[in-house]
């Protein structure tokens, strides 16, 4: 998709490019086609719209060591296991991103942002929106952007079937619209990522 001309009123997201998600930095939570090429796509791309005149945000997955979603914080658990947790479903991942490790970094140089907003730092919730953990707890960022006047959204990153999904969907919750680059996303597994493209294009998202 090439978007030519400033938008009013728009911004563009950066869903969790680090280190940890992609294969160019054999993260331990890799996106199989996160390669070198797709990096330089990505900020080549937001070096672009950044000179178009977007304001760009990105979100960061920030954990603490002792985040409840390492299979490695739970006795006899392996990683990818599924666990209840209070009543709700808990995928237990690698440890990822973890606070201050080079793996958390952001992939892109982080003059181009706007602000950064991370995620995922109560050590009890998981976070994959860019808007509110899974305790429902916000982030901050539909403020900062609301405060902003920012009524659209242009988003992309890591991983579609995932973050990416999860943070459409809450901007589609929170009254934004929302166009989803898809050339900008990598996910997990065809399957998933197909699903999650279905899903969130029934919600009214532009995806192109």
């Amino acid at each position: 998709m090439q978007i030519n001309t400033k938008q009013d009123h728009t911004a563009v997201v950066v869903v969790d490019i680090q280190a940890d998600f992609t294969q160019a930095m054999q993260g331990s939570l890799a996106v199989g086609d996160a390669d070198r090429e797709y990096l330089n796509a990505a900020e080549t791309q937001t070096r672009r719209l950044k000179a178009l005149g977007y304001p760009i945000y990105a979100t960061q997955d920030w954990h603490p060591a002792n985040h409840i979603s390492f299979f490695s914080n739970h006795d006899n658990a392996k990683p990818y296991d599924v666990i209840e947790i209070e009543g709700r479903q808990q995928v237990l991942w690698p440890p990822h991103c973890v606070q201050d490790t080079a793996n958390a970094r952001i992939l892109m140089d982080e003059s181009l942002f706007t602000a950064i907003v991370k995620k995922g730092m109560d050590p009890a919730f998981d976070s994959y929106s860019g808007f509110f953990d899974d305790g429902k707890k916000e982030t901050g960022l539909a403020d900062i952007l609301k405060n902003a006047g920012i009524k659209k959204l242009i988003i992309y990153g890591l991983a579609t079937d995932y973050c990416v999904k999860a943070t459409v969907m809450d901007a589609i919750m929170l009254g934004f619209d929302v166009t989803l680059i898809k050339d900008l996303c990598r996910g997990v597994t065809p399957e998933s990522t197909a699903a999650a493209l279905e899903e969130m294009k029934a919600a009214g998202v532009d995806i192109c």
